[in-house]
Formats: C-alpha cells, structure tokens, sequence
C-alpha cells in the first residue's frame, strides 16, 4: 500500500499500529482525516502455533516494518503518547513475546499492548460500524478474520457479545491445509475445525443466525470481496461498502480453495503474501455465512485499525 498523503502538519496527529498474524499495519492522521494507510505482509505468527515462538526470521521481517513506520510517524511529527501500538493473536500465544515487546520499545519508544480478544473485538467492531455510509440494520455481525484468530462482535451501535476465536487462516492453513491444492479431506477436517469453534462462539452467547447485517473486515474479507467483484486490480474504493451477494461468495470460496497457489497469485487483486493462506480464510467467512440468514454482506475498508486510531484520538489531549 502507498502513503494516501505526503507529511503536513495536523493538529493531535494519532498513530495507530495493529499487529496481527500476518500483517502489520500503520495509521496516521488526525481522525477522521487519514494521511497514511500503510499495510506490511510480515507473517509474523508463522510456526508459532507448532512452536509457540515467534522465529528470528519472522522477527527480523516484523521489525524491517516497524522502522520503516518509526519514519513515518517522525515525518508526521506525532507525539509518543499519541502512538498506540496493539498486537494481537500470534503475541498472545508466543512464549517469547518479550524479545518482542524490547524491539518494538526500541524502535518506536512505546510499549506494545497485547491486547485480550474481547478488547480486539471492540476495537474491530468500533472502527468497522462508525466506517458505515449507510446506518445497518442491527443487530449487526462484525467478523474479522486474522492470521491466527477470528473475532466475531454482535451489537448495534456498540458490541453486545462478542468472542475471539484462535482460527485463522495462517493458522488453520499450516495445521490442515499442507497440499496444493488441499485435498478435499483437508478442507474438510478445516471446515470441521471452523465449525466447533463456531459452536464454542454461539455457546457463548454470538448467536449468528440473530444477525440482520454481516460486515467483513480486514485482508480475507476484502480480497474476497474483490473476486467477488472480478476487480481487475485492488482497488480499497471499489471494495469499501461495497455489498456483496452470499451466493457469489459461497462460489467464489469454492473456486479458490480448489486452486493452487500459483493460480491464485495470477489473480490480479490477490496481494502475494495472502495467496497461500487465504483457502483457510476463506474457509472460515463461508462458514460463518452459512450460519447467518443474510443474502449479502457488507465489506468494510475500516477495521481494527480505525479503532484503534479512533481509542487514542478520543483520548483528552
């Protein structure tokens, strides 16, 4: 992704970083004006539900990102205490999440917050819905599909209940998924992994079939969304709101958890280092829909991110 605009004063200029499974994330702005909206594929989680440890290599990949970011946030002369640094799934589970948090200190002078699954879907849920041209009907679904966990909120204009799951498609995709293409028993035993944890999550109160509006976000959703839409390139405009039908989804998943990878990197939206993965993913959004009675969902550019952006501009200043 490319800076949505080059360094000039604003006034409270917030950064907000979101460190997932796979991705880390940058913005910067003064909300709800966005000056930089950067994404870095980093794979950080990789192994670690094998291992429990995030790998040097991931490390190293993590914290190239990270420099880069600090340089951002210098150019754009926002404050440490206006820099809020969440990471989520893979730190969770890393036994050495504390080699981690010491690189980050020293790159950015802030601390990372490895943040509890129930404050990712709020934060999830808050940055999706206030992105909405359209009010929703409620009650409305958020499903976030990361790397390792999968958050699923249910409220209205704020979460009413709400779970993370540790399904993810880089997660799921090493644990089942290890032909390419998977095999149909391969699939089948992921889409069987999907289900329990969806039966955890109605157990608990996520009552999917009550949802009246499904809104995707993040990577997995947006670039469905995109093949859904037969983009001819990413394009965030074209996808974000866009509302897309569950029947086209459901064929759109089929087709591309059935291809191999170097088919899906000749797909002109799909981002290299989703193409290995996103079968899992995609895996877990089919399963989620066909718990729902909507006839389309809605796919949002704003996710996790803008909540946490939203979090430190709310702040007293």
């Amino acid at each position: 992704m490319v800076e949505e605009g080059a360094p000039r004063p604003s006034r409270n200029p917030v950064a907000a970083i979101d460190c997932g499974t796979n991705t880390v994330k940058l913005l910067i702005g003064s909300m709800p004006e966005v000056a930089v909206r950067e994404m870095r594929m980093v794979r950080l989680g990789e192994g670690v539900d094998t291992t429990g440890l995030l790998s040097a290599e991931a490390l190293a990949r993590c914290f190239a990102a990270i420099d880069e970011y600090a340089a951002l946030i210098a150019e754009h002369g926002v404050p440490r205490d206006r820099i809020r640094f969440c990471a989520t799934s893979a730190t969770r589970d890393a036994a050495n999440a504390d080699v981690f948090a010491a690189g980050v200190q020293e790159r950015l002078g802030v601390r990372p917050e490895v943040i509890a699954g129930h404050e990712e879907a709020a934060l999830a849920f808050d940055g999706a819905v206030r992105n909405l041209r359209t009010p929703a009907e409620p009650p409305v679904l958020v499903v976030d599909i990361g790397g390792g966990s999968t958050e699923l909120v249910l409220g209205t204009h704020a979460p009413e209940a709400s779970i993370s799951l540790d399904i993810g498609s880089v997660r799921l995709h090493e644990r089942h998924l290890r032909d390419d293409p998977p095999t149909a028993e391969q699939v089948a035993a992921c889409a069987a992994d999907v289900d329990a944890a969806l039966d955890a999550a109605e157990a608990a109160g996520v009552e999917l079939g009550r949802a009246a509006t499904v809104v995707g976000v993040a990577g997995t959703c947006t670039t469905i969304a995109a093949g859904c839409l037969d983009l001819p390139a990413y394009d965030r405009e074209a996808i974000d709101q866009a509302v897309v039908p569950v029947s086209d989804t459901h064929a759109f998943i089929d087709r591309v958890v059935a291809a191999p990878v170097a088919e899906r990197l000749r797909m002109p939206f799909m981002h290299p280092g989703r193409a290995d993965v996103i079968d899992a993913g995609a895996l877990i959004l089919d399963r989620v829909l066909r718990r729902t009675s909507v006839y389309s969902w809605t796919v949002s550019e704003s996710d996790i991110l803008d909540g946490i952006a939203w979090s430190v501009a709310s702040r007293s200043t």
